[in-house]
């Protein structure tokens, strides 16, 4: 290995190490003052308070990826250009495609790294974090589950199950709401195609009514519009919105071909792919920052102070064009795939350009 590879090589993982301890720890500074009250309230002891913020680690790194590799490439070429040592290099005749191979080398080592515990390590440290703030600090037990574009849910005195088209309204599609005897036979069932909750009540519209009566006998009664007191409200419902973050990659896209509705399919392959291109941002950004450096230099001298906000800046774009298109996609506006990947595309091919201008 050159001498000059090695260099770069120890550069770059220096700043890479140095990076994440520097924004994982602030972030989990930041994380604690928010969260230690709840630990407090609920009673839990110090252990847990530090095994909650020790296992949410591995998350805080995976969530800043392509930051830490965008500025870990940008801060190993701008030292270099700092001390004069870029501009001797080239005088030398290297070209700046073989000066900057070391650290997109790196970039993709980083990458593989993060695809590798994002299938073997972040769903069991994402799933242990998880079950101790929302289940032992909140108290939020998930009371069902989610299949094939149903929730079904046991309340405490019958079960429910319904289809949700739009979360943010409280109308409910296919709705049923069945009360069972202690010998596990039904004892009412009530059933209608569409359910509106209006605090304090449930809104049941074209359905009906089946109960059983003394003799043993079910009689059923039609109606259009019945209201009803239940037990339980919307909010009393929980099927956890993180649970995808706790599967692996390949668990996320096996869960593609387990969907049968095409809504819930569309959404399972964004979650699948966006997770995917999350992981690949890094190197794009890296891509097109390494010449933005450069021409930054150029154009306002050799000063990182330049460089590094304007990085940032990047990184934050993309970052906001990368999830605006995400949800776009889960929404079935556009295509999954150029969704997924068509920030890291443009980033790459303008990246590609401007390194192979300063390199003529």
């Amino acid at each position: 290995m050159q001498l000059l590879t090695r260099y770069l090589l120890s550069q770059f993982i220096r700043y890479f190490l140095t990076l994440s301890i520097g924004f994982a720890s602030l972030y989990l500074l930041i994380d604690f003052f928010e969260k230690f009250d709840e630990f407090s309230e609920a009673g839990k002891p110090m252990s847990m308070v530090i095994s909650f913020f020790m296992l949410n680690l591995p998350y805080v790194v995976d969530q800043l990826s392509p930051v830490l590799i965008l500025l870990s490439g940008v801060i190993t070429l701008g030292i270099l250009n700092n001390n004069n040592e870029l501009l001797a290099l080239k005088a030398a005749g290297i070209p700046l495609r073989k000066i900057i191979r070391p650290i997109l080398l790196c970039s993709m080592a980083a990458t593989i790294l993060f695809i590798v515990a994002a299938q073997l390590l972040l769903p069991k440290t994402i799933a242990y974090t998880n079950d101790i703030w929302y289940e032992q600090v909140r108290g939020k037990v998930p009371l069902g589950i989610f299949r094939n574009g149903r929730y079904y849910f046991k309340g405490s005195e019958g079960f429910y199950s319904f289809q949700w088209p739009n979360k943010e309204k409280m109308i409910f599609v296919d709705f049923s709401y069945s009360t069972w005897d202690d010998n596990y036979n039904i004892r009412s069932l009530a059933s209608a195609e569409f359910a509106d909750w209006v605090p304090p009540i449930w809104v049941l519209k074209k359905g009906q009514i089946i109960e059983r009566d003394g003799s043993g006998s079910f009689v059923s009664k039609p109606f259009k519009i019945f209201t009803q007191r239940l037990p339980e409200s919307p909010d009393d419902f929980l099927v956890p919105e993180y649970e995808s973050a706790e599967m692996s990659l390949t668990r996320l896209f096996a869960d593609i071909g387990e969907q049968d509705l095409l809504a819930e399919k569309v959404k399972a392959r964004s979650e699948f792919y966006g997770r995917v291109s999350y992981l690949l941002l890094g190197i794009p950004l890296l891509l097109l920052g390494l010449p933005i450096l450069i021409l930054s230099y150029q154009k306002w001298g050799r000063d990182l102070s330049i460089a590094i906000p304007v990085s940032c800046f990047m990184a934050f774009v993309a970052w906001g064009v990368w999830g605006a298109l995400q949800s776009l996609a889960k929404a079935g506006y556009i295509l999954v795939l150029p969704s997924a990947f068509i920030v890291h595309l443009v980033f790459s091919l303008l990246g590609l350009y401007l390194l192979k201008k300063q390199d003529l």
